[in-house]
């Protein structure tokens, strides 16, 4: 699954889009990272223990986007965007984007890329 922040992809012609898709997370700590974190925060810096949390919510929302995504049928996501909130003690993490049909376009064609002539011709990509 190809996913990008644009809203076109280089090399590629988008054939059909099928609508917005998503994943979400709501996410707390326990006690003891709160506590941890709580008692770093003093000296100000990075809180590890919510780093942490950030970075395995946002893997998590990515892949229940693009398991969405693949039920419908896509092949790319174009357009994602994360997006962040609070919700009392907890975080939410939200991703988004447009679940969309992209074929690649073929060497000697207007618009191909050397990735997208390789997927073209059924050869892995010279970035894979």
């Amino acid at each position: 699954m190809i996913v990008v922040t644009t809203n076109e992809i280089p090399g590629y012609r988008v054939q059909a889009v099928l609508g917005e898709v998503m994943g979400l997370t709501v996410r707390s700590t326990n006690i003891g990272g709160s506590f941890t974190a709580s008692l770093r925060s003093i000296g100000g810096g990075e809180i590890p223990e919510y780093t942490k949390i950030m970075y395995e919510s946002r893997h998590e929302v990515m892949r229940r986007m693009v398991d969405e995504a693949a039920q419908r049928g896509a092949n790319a996501i174009v357009a994602m965007r994360f997006d962040t909130g609070s919700v009392g003690q907890f975080s939410e993490v939200c991703v988004y984007g447009t679940a969309v049909v992209a074929e690649p376009i073929p060497a000697g064609e207007a618009g191909a890329t050397a990735q997208s002539a390789h997927v073209a011709a059924g050869q892995a990509s010279p970035t894979a």
